[in-house]
């Protein structure tokens, strides 16, 4: 009874961590592998005629971005008026880049959208470790519940006596 009990144990937290691998990779395939991407300069660039738009509630450019640790954030102003973006100060034709290196959400005021202000939200790449460490804490607790419903919905029979001997 012992052994059968541990091998329905073992044999529930195989399938639970099964199960969570492959969630866990349709999940990291769904999402095109863009979080695993090496540091990278992405360009964001304030048009021509901006500062018109912005004065008549328009928004020049798609509202909050996400980024990867180490990558760098460079603001072109092809505008014909100065910008600000947070710590940056963009005179026309010119560019200002900034580095972002901490996980952290940001909410930089800003003079090239209507609402004076742009979130950036600077993650974390996807590693192999972090992929591994999210399957088990998937895949561990899972386990313990198909443990724990394989022993409720299949009780162990209990063995019959032996016959007395004669």
């Amino acid at each position: 009874m012992k052994l059968a009990f541990l091998e329905r144990i073992v044999g529930s937290m195989l399938v639970g961590l099964l199960i969570a691998a492959i969630v866990s990779e349709v999940a990291f395939r769904s999402m095109g592998n863009t979080s695993s991407r090496p540091p990278q300069t992405i360009k964001l660039i304030i048009p021509a005629g901006a500062s018109q738009k912005v004065s008549n509630g328009q928004s020049v450019v798609s509202d909050g971005m996400i980024f990867m640790i180490g990558d760098t954030l460079e603001i072109v102003n092809q505008d014909s008026s100065t910008h600000t973006f947070g710590p940056l100060f963009i005179p026309p034709g010119t560019s200002a880049s900034l580095d972002l290196n901490t996980i952290e959400r940001l909410a930089y005021s800003c003079s090239f959208e209507p609402t004076k202000y742009f979130g950036l939200d600077v993650r974390e790449g996807l590693t192999l470790g972090t992929r591994i460490n999210g399957i088990l804490l998937a895949g561990l607790p899972m386990g313990l519940l198909l443990s724990v419903y394989s022993v409720i919905a299949w009780p162990f029979k209990k063995q019959d006596p032996a016959p007395p001997a004669n």
